[in-house]
């Protein structure tokens, strides 16, 4: 036990090394599929898997916008063998509805598109304003696909999975990519070859043209029931003047109409092909026989005929500055974006850099804006680098009753103060710790590590795993003032100011506020958990409270801002529940970090460590005193992979340093 400590600090170095070089096995099929394999012991029996089409909305063209998201829909549909207690009648079904929707087409895209470019109908779609022979096809199809629904067995492709463990199965798309992701056991893996290669070989596209109703749905909820959506997909098309980066992802309503299966069997062939596939896995396996399974399976993939096109506009040099006002019914605010650059490219570094110097609570912009004038709720600058293109943005909303200008006036004050001013060692150093912090919480869940490396290397490289830390540390002081004088420039700017309407409808000022520094796909979410959490028995929430308070830790940086404010609203609704007893000496609601300091209580009376233990213990946790919150989160990181390496007496002292260490770091969290 004596060479304990310096075994430990052996162990934890190397430890380190394995966080911060990622170094997978890349198996690419005869028919061109390519596999990302990366095993880890770190959550055993767990897998963590997915696989990317190359194709997102930058891959489509007017008339056939959001075809990538309307496909993340139909692969959950089944197949022949999956989804159906009939296939052949199903077969039968989907002919039919398909030959009825073409003649619908013909009459809209003809007479009804004719008769709107007349005005004389207001919407071409709109059954209100169908001719007699299409209103008779309409009442045929909606016949027929309620008569299909006899012989679908509706949701059993996920079924399939829950059934068996899996946690997670989900997709997502985005203008460069569209995603398939699960969590599985380990022993389940051959279940999932089978699955994901019966759906990629086999698939019918269930449900095709009720989907699109499905979808007409989400775009309501997500864009036009939104306060901002419909303004924000105005501004990314007046923003993006050539790029197919200009229309949305979910696509335009009468391109969502437009859909043949037709037109999606040919979208299917060209980018679901086996050699614009990439598939990931890790977590718990051994290669070989991993490797003979993807083999087995998704061997059997038919080669594309054709690769798929290339993406081949670039967008042009904007040259003059745009502007966009808006009235909306919400919290006034302001956006101000610029064109930035690709994925990987060199400037995109320094870039990053800069954003972190001015986000954060302790960054330029809270400083000048939220802190210092009080003028704004929150602010932003955030970068967004895609495959062939990127933007960088200042964002922010007004607070009381300033208005979105003043906001503007106080960011180009920043900017001019970047452009001519170095950063100082000080903000450089700071920034470069939360950095190296960054990286190590985003490589602990195989979930998350599982979707960088299929995104990274679906947009340029999932080497920008290993590289992007030493590239970021690289960055200088006169790299942030060259980039911040190459695009944060008048003439490369776009305006939106998004001032709020004099009748618009009262609000909780304060929720609303708060939920503005969040993206509207966090606010959703935000929304949806809260619900859940309110259904949280009330005698459950000090126990959730603590568990989340733990899971925080884990949480990747990209949603850690929402796990936060999650965990604040629970806390708020305890400490309310607490002063709402009534009586006159109200039973003291412990507050997160006490409940974190009890479970270290508790764990340490579970532990029974020995005078001798304790003490080296003691000794080894009083060298972390003085340090800052990201090395703290460096330290538990590589502690916690070092204790699948420590045996016997030895993993009893390292699961009370990991104990201690997770008060130290709430502590912490808690006084930033």
């Amino acid at each position: 036990m004596k060479n304990y400590i310096a075994t430990l600090v052996v162990v934890m170095g190397s430890c380190v090394t394995a966080i911060a070089d990622v170094n997978p096995e890349i198996l690419v099929l005869d028919n061109g599929m390519k596999f990302i394999l990366l095993p880890r012991s770190e959550e055993p029996n767990s897998i963590a898997v997915g696989w990317v089409a190359k194709v997102g909305s930058v891959n489509e063209r007017p008339g056939i916008t959001g075809m990538s998201h309307f496909f993340e829909h139909l692969m959950f549909k089944g197949t022949n063998t999956i989804g159906t207690n009939n296939a052949e009648k199903d077969a039968e079904f989907t002919n039919t509805e398909r030959v009825l929707r073409n003649q619908m087409l013909d009459i809209i895209w003809d007479e009804q598109y004719a008769l709107f470019k007349l005005g004389e109908i207001d919407d071409p779609w709109d059954a209100k304003n169908d001719t007699p022979e299409l209103s008779s096809l309409r009442k045929e199809l909606q016949a027929t696909m309620k008569s299909h629904r006899d012989v679908i067995v509706k949701d059993e492709f996920s079924s399939v999975y829950q059934g068996a463990g899996a946690t997670g199965m989900n997709a997502f798309t985005s203008e460069d990519v569209t995603f398939y992701i699960n969590q599985i056991p380990a022993n389940k893996f051959e279940l999932w070859c089978w699955m994901e290669s019966d759906r990629l070989q086999n698939s019918v596209f269930r449900e095709f043209f009720s989907e699109r109703d499905v979808v007409h749905e989400e775009r309501r909820m997500r864009t036009e029931s939104t306060p901002t959506g419909v303004f924000q997909e105005q501004f990314n098309s007046m923003f993006w003047q050539a790029s197919p980066y200009s229309w949305p992802v979910i696509g335009w309503p009468s391109d969502l109409n437009s859909y043949t299966l037709e037109e999606a069997n040919r979208y299917f062939d060209v980018y679901y092909q086996p050699g614009n596939l990439i598939g990931v896995v890790v977590g718990d396996f051994q290669l070989q026989p991993i490797k003979k399974l993807i083999g087995e399976y998704f061997g059997q993939l038919e080669e594309g005929d054709a690769p798929p096109p290339p993406v081949p506009t670039i967008e042009p040099q904007q040259r003059a500055p745009q502007l966009m006002v808006v009235e909306l019914d919400a919290q006034s605010q302001i956006e101000i974006r610029y064109h930035g650059v690709p994925f990987r490219h060199r400037d995109s570094y320094p870039l990053e850099v800069m954003a972190s110097v001015l986000n954060g609570k302790t960054g330029r912009l809270y400083k000048a804006v939220v802190e210092g004038a009080e003028i704004a709720n929150n602010a932003r600058f955030t970068v967004d680098t895609k495959k062939y293109a990127g933007a960088v943005s200042f964002s922010a909303t007004v607070k009381g009753d300033a208005k979105p200008e003043q906001l503007e006036s106080a960011w180009y004050e920043q900017v001019d103060l970047l452009q001519n001013d170095s950063v100082s060692e000080y903000e450089l150093e700071k920034v470069k710790n939360n950095i190296v912090a960054d990286q190590f919480r985003q490589l602990q869940s195989n979930f998350f590590l599982m979707i960088q490396l299929g995104y990274g290397e679906a947009i340029g490289g999932w080497e920008a795993i290993n590289e992007s830390k030493d590239l970021l540390l690289a960055v200088t002081a006169d790299d942030i003032k060259r980039v911040a004088n190459k695009y944060l420039t008048k003439n490369n700017s776009s305006v939106a100011l998004y001032n709020r309407s004099k009748n618009a409808t009262p609000i909780d000022a304060q929720f609303e506020e708060e939920l503005a520094a969040f993206s509207e796909e966090q606010q959703m979410m935000i929304k949806q958990a809260l619900s859940e959490l309110k259904a949280i028995p009330e005698e459950e929430l000090l126990q959730t409270a603590a568990q989340m308070k733990v899971q925080a830790q884990q949480v990747p940086a990209e949603f850690k801002a929402v796990f936060d404010f999650l965990l604040k609203k629970l806390q708020e609704r305890i400490d309310s529940l607490s002063n709402d007893l009534g009586s006159e000496e109200p039973a003291k609601t412990p507050v997160v970090e006490e409940v974190v300091e009890q479970n270290f209580v508790e764990t340490n009376q579970k532990l029974e460590l020995t005078a001798q233990q304790l003490a080296e213990a003691t000794e080894f946790l009083a060298s972390f005193q003085d340090k800052s919150l990201g090395e703290l989160i460096q330290v538990e990181a590589a502690l916690t992979m070092a204790a699948t390496r420590v045996q016997g007496s030895d993993q009893v002292v390292l699961e009370y340093i990991l104990a201690r260490l997770t008060v130290l770091i709430a502590e912490l969290e808690n006084e930033n």
